[in-house]
């Protein structure tokens, strides 16, 4: 561990304490592969920063479990936080200026608290820090400036909110006990709203901070609701694999804003604004007011699938694995067939989900057990699979015959959110 000193060229050694190890052994299950990475922080922290001291804080990707396309009108999911993380080490700078290095970025990202509006939109990183800021600003709690060194392992563009997970991270430093994490959720919200120009939803983002497996309730846009649910896929002697497929050639901005649009659509002809605030026989009842056929799917698509949460939430009270693992199977068959955002309409020739799925579900029906679905999103991208844990290495090998080996991660879901670790 070093600092650079005033002097040209010198080098001063410092003893930094990172996280101990049973802290580490708590979120990680492990304590040596996690200890030196937290070390390799701190020495680039302190190399590029000149600190002798500082605080470490973490915060996981995420995965969602069912519950596809629902938040946004008000529904249920099931989501968990998963065994890749952001990680960073950071200590106050006494200034207004907040400065972040990312590993594998060059350019440092540079926030004046006191001088947010000269920074600008839809910028990326940058963008996302200040929005935060102000956000949380607004929510009246302090912000003072810090310095921060972060990596990730949380696969970027595939579905497991690596975004969120690094807005989560910066709420995590800047917290220190006075906000919940709802606060945190929505400080990424705004963030990625205002200063992002992003349509987002507070789902990532309260998975990333909660941790662990939760049952999630957006019925009250200004309150959402979350509980911890007793959850892992190793219950049922089975593992979760994310398979990312590859990224389409299409924009998809139009397909995924459709798809709110559409099941307002339908609330509205039912009398609603959004579809959690009526039903589905009312929204049948008025058929004939909504001339998008597809909308109509949607809409029950939304209602099933609340359905299908509430009973796989009931499922894993129950230890019923069996329930449980037949729900996640008939959400991906709704996601497909009602909900449509396995391929992006307008580009019906990319249609690397559908291929992905239909790989898969040959795997497995030579099993007899299993499942999987599309993984977020959708029209591109990632998806899940839940495979007998003996079955595992063969399924990683077989389907990366067609992914290759880079795209296809095993995972667990990890029982700890964004945190400040203890030393």
């Amino acid at each position: 561990m070093y600092q650079r000193s005033d002097r040209k060229n010198e080098r001063r050694i410092f003893t930094m304490n990172i996280p101990n190890k049973n802290e580490l052994t708590r979120i990680y299950g492990e304590a040596e592969k996690s200890a030196a990475r937290f070390q390799a922080v701190a020495d680039h922290f302190a190399e590029i920063y000149h600190h002798d001291i500082a605080e470490f804080f973490t915060a996981p990707g995420r995965t969602e479990i069912i519950g596809n396309h629902t938040d946004h009108n008000g529904g249920r999911v099931i989501a968990g936080s998963i065994d890749m993380d952001t990680i960073g080490a950071a200590y106050p700078n006494n200034s207004s200026v907040i400065r972040i290095t990312s590993e594998g970025y060059d350019k440092e990202v540079v926030v004046d608290i006191n001088d947010l509006a000269s920074v600008p939109k839809a910028q990326g990183t940058v963008s996302l820090v200040a929005g935060m800021v102000e956000a949380i600003q607004k929510f009246g709690f302090k912000v003072a400036g810090f310095d921060a060194y972060v990596t990730t392992n949380v696969i970027r563009a595939a579905g497991v909110s690596s975004s969120a997970s690094f807005e989560m991270l910066v709420c995590s430093i800047i917290n220190y006990g006075a906000m919940t994490y709802i606060n945190y959720a929505k400080a990424g919200q705004y963030a990625e709203n205002v200063y992002w120009l992003k349509a987002s939803g507070l789902m990532d983002q309260l998975a990333c901070a909660v941790g662990g497996p939760i049952l999630l309730d957006f019925s009250d846009r200004e309150n959402p609701k979350y509980e911890k649910v007793n959850f892992s896929f190793h219950d049922y002697d089975h593992h979760l694999v994310i398979v990312n497929t590859g990224k389409g050639h299409a924009d998809l901005s139009e397909e995924y804003s459709e798809i709110p649009m559409e099941m307002k659509e339908a609330a509205k002809a039912a009398g609603a604004e959004l579809l959690c605030e009526t039903t589905l026989d009312k929204v049948l009842a008025n058929m004939d007011k909504i001339d998008n056929d597809r909308a109509i799917l949607r809409a029950i698509h939304f209602f099933k699938e609340n359905e299908r949460v509430e009973r796989a939430a009931k499922a894993v009270e129950e230890k019923d694995g069996e329930t449980v693992l037949k729900l996640l199977s008939e959400s991906g068959k709704s996601s497909w067939e009602l909900l449509q955002n396995c391929y992006p309409i307008k580009a019906y020739t990319e249609q690397k989900i559908s291929v992905a799925l239909a790989l898969t579900d040959l795997f497995l029906e030579k099993l007899g057990k299993g499942i999987c679905r599309i993984h977020g999103g959708g029209f591109a991208g990632v998806i899940m699979c839940v495979v007998p844990e003996e079955e595992t290495e063969n399924y990683v090998s077989y389907i990366s015959e067609f992914a290759g080996k880079e795209n296809v991660y095993p995972m667990n879901i990890r029982a700890v959110g964004a945190v400040h670790i203890e030393k």
